[in-house]
């Protein structure tokens, strides 16, 4: 479905911020793109749904494909119109307006009201909390119900591809159970093609297929959710393991040995 090959990216014309960095999202599937803060995963996000102008960032080799058609040169809302949608970390909704009015907003592509009025509907049996708030003021929601929140919005321009940002981010841990549910719930039920970039490896690499671990910009690793989840590099940086089982600090392991690791 989507197809990144050897993108690189760079700000204000001298920032090299992505290193020909190359990924494959199958369709119907969920996969996710691990690393830390800085790593670049969200300016891949960016480049795949046409955001880098905004922020004087520009891809300067490669392509991303969508089932085969080039939208590396596509403006924003036409990679809505194509299917792309992109979810920020932060759960950035419109504080002001009803959480209704925030879903009709998602469905600016949308020009048929009966149809909108399905998509609203069909984010209320996702999110059966929403409807409950429908007329309430989005800034007075909980984190977990903005979060809802700008997924619903999401969902109501009919997406090929969802771009997840860090939905787990600053939420309390059955809060983020659930909603991770409700995406895996969303993919089974409506094929929906889902790229998800996440810190918390454990939870990613448990509704998802595939993954990439990005750092400096580059892949460094990927495989299968299995294989990943059992790779010891991965216990050890992401989830704090050691091989023996005991916890270990991110911090005392020297960055320059991980790298050798993974590239080798």
């Amino acid at each position: 479905m989507l197809t990144l090959n050897n993108i690189e990216v760079i700000y204000d014309g001298v920032i090299l911020v992505l290193k020909g960095v190359s990924l494959t999202v199958r369709e119907g599937g969920i996969t996710t793109l691990l690393g830390a803060n800085g790593a670049g995963k969200t300016t891949t996000l960016k480049a795949i749904s046409g955001l880098l102008r905004s922020e004087r960032g520009e891809i300067t080799k490669g392509t991303i494909e969508l089932a085969g058609e080039r939208i590396d040169r596509l403006p924003p809302h036409e990679a809505v119109k194509r299917g792309v949608v992109q979810v920020f970390e932060g759960r950035r909704v419109f504080e002001h307006l009803s959480v209704e009015e925030n879903l009709i907003a998602g469905a600016h592509v949308q020009t048929d009201g009966a149809r909108l009025r399905e998509g609203v509907e069909r984010v209320y049996q996702y999110f059966p909390r929403l409807r409950e708030r429908r007329r309430m003021e989005s800034g007075y929601l909980s984190g977990g119900e903005q979060q809802m929140l700008v997924i619903g919005r999401a969902l109501m321009s009919q997406p090929r591809v969802i771009l997840l940002d860090e939905p787990s981010l600053g939420l309390a841990p059955m809060l983020v159970e659930e909603i991770f549910g409700i995406v895996q719930r969303m993919n089974r039920q409506e094929r929906l093609t889902v790229l998800l970039v996440e810190q918390n490896a454990t939870l990613a690499l448990g509704i998802a297929e595939h993954g990439y671990v990005m750092e400096n910009g580059r892949i460094v690793l990927e495989g299968s959710a299995s294989a990943l989840r059992d790779n010891a590099d991965i216990k050890e940086f992401y989830l704090g393991l050691t091989e023996v089982g005991a916890r270990k600090s991110y911090r005392e392991v020297k960055h320059y040995k991980r790298r050798k690791r993974w590239l080798s």
